[in-house]
């Protein structure tokens, strides 16, 4: 499973990369907005960083205007990706872009009937949003193995993103359900490789050590 960070914080990113644990990024107007800073700024920077895909979402609502906004916003760096929402409009604009060679990411998925719609429109990548659907009382991870199974059926090259990650149990479930790829909030991510029993098994570790005879003792 590919790991993606859910952020535009780049002192985050630098910190995961680091681990050789980031394979991208993506973000949205919500997440940029927090930083504070310019968004083609930004998404540069963080292309600059990560060798794997950083997705970019287009603000407009209408084929025109995310048409225009995603061959700008291609142009920024060769592995931005245009994120696109899950719309009418939204599948023509994939439609068009994916035949100019122009990588998208359909997101706010929510069912089996979307994620394939947005394959056949061309779509590079999809976003289930797991903890939304887990919030309107449907089962979020059997949305991504509906979904999986369905591209595996036809064939499609559409990946799975993983997104609205909230909790170790939700990557690990989507992991056993065979999505392609988790985008990991930098809040949870830290968590992933922590647990208490490693950390009371350091701490015995340690405490053994301490009785263990040092060459000063041996020799007095």
């Amino acid at each position: 499973m590919k790991f993606y960070l859910d952020t535009a914080n780049v002192e985050e990113i630098n910190r995961i990369n680091r681990l050789g644990l980031l394979d991208g990024v993506t973000t949205n107007p919500s997440i940029i907005a927090k930083e504070g800073r310019d968004f083609e700024e930004t998404i540069k920077e963080i292309c600059s960083i990560v060798d794997g895909p950083v997705s970019a979402e287009v603000i407009g609502l209408t084929v025109d205007e995310m048409v225009e906004e995603a061959r700008n916003i291609e142009t920024w760096a060769d592995n931005v990706v245009v994120k696109i929402p899950m719309t009418e409009a939204g599948l023509e604009a994939v439609h068009i872009l994916s035949k100019e060679g122009i990588k998208t990411n359909v997101t706010l998925i929510f069912s089996v009937a979307q994620g394939l719609m947005a394959a056949k429109a061309g779509a590079t990548f999809v976003s289930p949003f797991v903890g939304r659907v887990d919030d309107i009382g449907e089962d979020g991870i059997e949305l991504i193995q509906n979904l999986n199974q369905t591209l595996i059926n036809y064939n499609f090259d559409t990946e799975i993103i993983t997104a609205s990650v909230r909790t170790i149990g939700h990557l690990e479930k989507a992991a056993v359900a065979g999505a392609h790829i988790a985008t990991i909030p930098g809040s949870l991510l830290p968590k992933l490789w922590k647990h208490p029993l490693t950390d009371n098994g350091i701490q015995q570790f340690l405490a053994d050590w301490e009785k263990v005879p040092k060459k000063a003792e041996t020799l007095s």
